[in-house]
């Protein structure tokens, strides 16, 4: 009797086993192993992957970096407004036992000269190079700053001068006398290398509290959150607060693999959305800081705009991809008919160009002066050409050329009608009623119907079609042909070149059906 109980037992607990993938951690009695076939041998079962865990501690891995965590000071001085409070101070919630530590800290560092008051910014920063006294930060930690000052965990501090600053990535380089005080530096890491779910450490000054630890992990990569042209944050649900803007993102060996920069939150505290700028592009905008004082980034020289599903199919392409040329620069490297308005630029120098946003990034990390292989997609045909960059520094100005906003007035004549459009020949009227540049060719659009398909794409009086499906259009009956010449090709959309009246070129689809 009692070895059939314990059989059964055995069984029940094996089959529990096996439905939690444990059964290897249980081994049957002998009562119950004597009734298994002879000729069939117990198999052991896989062995359960190991328990997943967070790190047991941080102490010693905190204890190494901090001394290279830096608090950032900066001043300026303003006028007096009306005995407003001009020190910017951290948004506290009503009633905060920590207010009145607060007001007292920022009244302490808010006075100024005579006449006004000194604002104080407080973020944070890190040491890269001993040696040399090098610290980096964000831009905006340091903007506008009379004076620069670096704080040491020890209660030390320094004057600091400014390197370098960039704007578009939010990073500034700065540099102390070393001969001071030793110093402590940290390496960078590969942020590349970085998986969603790697556990990372953020060290910084929140608040004006120096020397402040948080660990998460990844949350996410490559973030667009609009704060520039070269957006690709890392994401982290460590604790980001005001004040740590400027400090490093640690991996679990130290390294770093980003600079804490910007956060989410309705409240102004850390709702475990954070970015940081990745090691990845921040290291090559530091060693241009540091060489030269200022960025000197690759440049193509073309107008892009993003590959729509339509413009993807009016194109002959699989699928949306790559960022799609709108115009080339005058006088830019690709000027020379190298690179076309209507070409899908789909990789760059052997990196892939997934969408629109990826390829100034990736432009502007490669070195001025550098032939670089581009491959695009020209009229439904994969091609290589090699380009020659130039320098983004030298170019925004040839980039810059400005045009009017203003929607133009209804021209008296229209000899055609088409996708909701009134379309009519461009000539010396309708450039004078429109104030259409004359290096401008195509057919003018006179006027929308509103409600129609080419109002919600954007196309009003004035712009002028200058190619139907990558084909140049001259004639309001060039432009029904080719309307035609799609329809019976079962095309569904008519990608349009549209010029402004300035000369800038888009591209836009409309549906024909």
């Amino acid at each position: 009797m009692a070895s059939t109980l314990l059989s059964s037992a055995t069984r029940r607990a094996l089959a529990g086993a096996a439905a939690l993938g444990l059964a290897a951690t249980l081994t049957p009695l002998a009562g119950a192993q004597a009734q298994q076939p002879a000729q069939q041998p117990a198999q052991a079962a896989p062995a359960a992957p190991p328990p997943v865990h967070g790190p047991a501690s941080v102490a010693d891995l905190a204890e190494g970096l901090l001394d290279a965590v830096v608090n950032i000071s900066t001043s300026q001085s303003v006028g007096r407004r009306g005995g407003q409070r001009s020190t910017p101070r951290p948004g506290l919630p009503e009633g905060s036992p920590f207010q009145e530590f607060f007001d007292e800290f920022f009244d302490e560092r808010g006075q100024g000269g005579e006449g006004g008051r000194r604002v104080q910014s407080l973020g944070s920063g890190f040491v890269i190079d001993a040696a040399e006294g090098i610290v980096v930060t964000n831009n905006h930690v340091i903007a506008d700053a009379d004076e620069i000052e670096v704080n040491f965990a020890d209660g030390g501090k320094l004057k600091a001068e400014l390197v370098g600053t960039d704007p578009k990535t939010d990073i500034a380089v700065l540099k102390v006398d070393p001969s001071q005080r030793k110093l402590t530096q940290v390496e960078f890491g590969d942020s590349a290398s970085m998986r969603i779910g790697d556990w990372v450490m953020a060290i910084g000054n929140p608040f004006g509290l120096g020397g402040s630890v948080s660990i998460g992990i990844v949350s996410a990569r490559g973030r667009d959150i609009n704060s520039g042209p070269y957006d690709d944050f890392i994401q982290t649900d460590a604790a980001i607060n005001r004040g740590n803007s400027g400090g490093p993102l640690f991996d679990m060996h130290g390294r770093v693999i980003g600079i804490n920069t910007a956060i989410i939150s309705p409240s102004g505290g850390s709702i475990g959305i954070g970015f940081s700028i990745p090691s990845q592009l921040a290291v090559g905008v530091i060693e241009q800081l540091r060489e030269f004082g200022e960025t000197r980034r690759g440049w193509l020289g073309v107008r892009i705009q993003p590959v729509t599903d339509d413009i993807a199919e009016s194109l002959g392409m699989g699928h949306a991809r790559g960022a799609l040329v709108a115009g080339v620069i005058k006088d830019g490297p690709v000027d020379d008919g190298t690179i076309q308005p209507g070409d899908v630029i789909i990789r760059f120098d052997g990196k892939e160009v997934r969408a629109m946003r990826d390829l100034p990034r990736i432009v502007a990390e490669s070195p001025v002066g550098k032939a670089v292989d581009v491959v695009l997609i020209r009229k439904g045909e994969e091609q290589i050409v090699k380009v020659t960059l130039g320098r983004l520094e030298d170019g925004e100005k040839l980039a810059g050329n400005g045009e009017g906003d203003d929607p133009a007035e209804e021209a008296p004549v229209a000899t055609a009608a088409v996708l909701g459009m009134t379309i009519a020949e461009l000539n010396d009227e309708a450039r004078a009623s429109f104030g259409i540049a004359p290096e401008v060719s195509g057919v003018v659009v006179t006027e929308v119907a509103e409600g129609s398909v080419a109002a919600e794409r954007g196309v009003t009086a004035g712009d002028v079609i200058t190619e139907i499906a990558q084909e140049s259009v001259s004639s309001p009956q060039e432009v029904m042909d080719r309307i035609a010449a799609l329809k019976a090709q079962g095309r569904r959309n008519a990608l349009l070149m549209l010029a402004s009246k300035g000369g800038e070129l888009r591209f836009v689809t409309i549906r024909m059906e």
